[in-house]
């Protein structure tokens, strides 16, 4: 499913420039602030103002590993790579820093509001990728923790699969959890988990 790109207004918001002192930083320091944005500068370590910043532009010339707080490709707001050398190798470790967007350097006089949409665009994008594939995950480990404990009332029972699926069901209503978290009780009961009070008593119970 596609999404619009959204239009920023970033009045007030905060850009970080990792750059060694260079002309590049002065022309998009003007950007930036005629933009609306609030801008520091700093190289080579940022320490605890790459946390606070809501953009952050990197040097993709000389920026090294461990050079950021967080794992690479794991940064907390967009990343803008600043380029000069075409060198596949930087380029490459640019990427592999994070980076959701570039800017050619030497900077002039435009170019770093579309760079500031696509970023933002791509870490939105990134983020909501994330959430889906942990959201995947879950229910994965939810649907395997029902096939374990299905088979578990099947075993206990000595009855069909239908039968525990539908004891499952029963077990969840009496419990009033849903039908994963009883499945979940019940594996950790039987892996030697705590039980809920009065889960004997529903288990033995429900259907059957």
């Amino acid at each position: 499913m596609r999404h619009p790109i959204r239009y920023l207004n970033l009045g007030g918001a905060r850009a970080l420039i990792l750059h060694r002192p260079h002309p590049t930083v002065q022309a998009l320091s003007r950007q930036l602030t005629a933009i609306g944005l609030e801008v520091t500068s700093l190289w080579p370590d940022p320490g605890g103002a790459a946390l606070a910043a809501d953009f952050l532009f990197f040097d993709a010339d000389m920026g090294h590993d461990g050079q950021l707080p967080w794992r690479p490709g794991e940064a907390p707001m967009p990343m803008i790579a600043l380029i000069g050398s075409e060198a596949p190798g930087r380029i490459e470790w640019s990427l592999q820093a994070g980076a959701h967007a570039q800017l050619l350097k030497p900077v002039g006089d435009s170019g770093a509001y579309s760079a500031l949409l696509i970023a933002r665009a791509a870490f939105d994008a990134r983020l909501a990728l994330s959430a889906e594939v942990a959201d995947l995950r879950r229910r994965l480990d939810g649907r395997q923790t029902v096939v374990r404990a299905v088979t578990l009332l099947a075993a206990r029972g000595q009855r069909g699969e239908d039968e525990a699926y539908a004891q499952l069901r029963q077990i969840a209503m009496a419990w009033r959890v849903s039908f994963e978290e009883a499945a979940r009780r019940i594996v950790a009961r039987k892996d030697g988990g705590t039980s809920a009070p009065g889960d004997d008593g529903a288990a033995e119970g429900g259907g059957g």
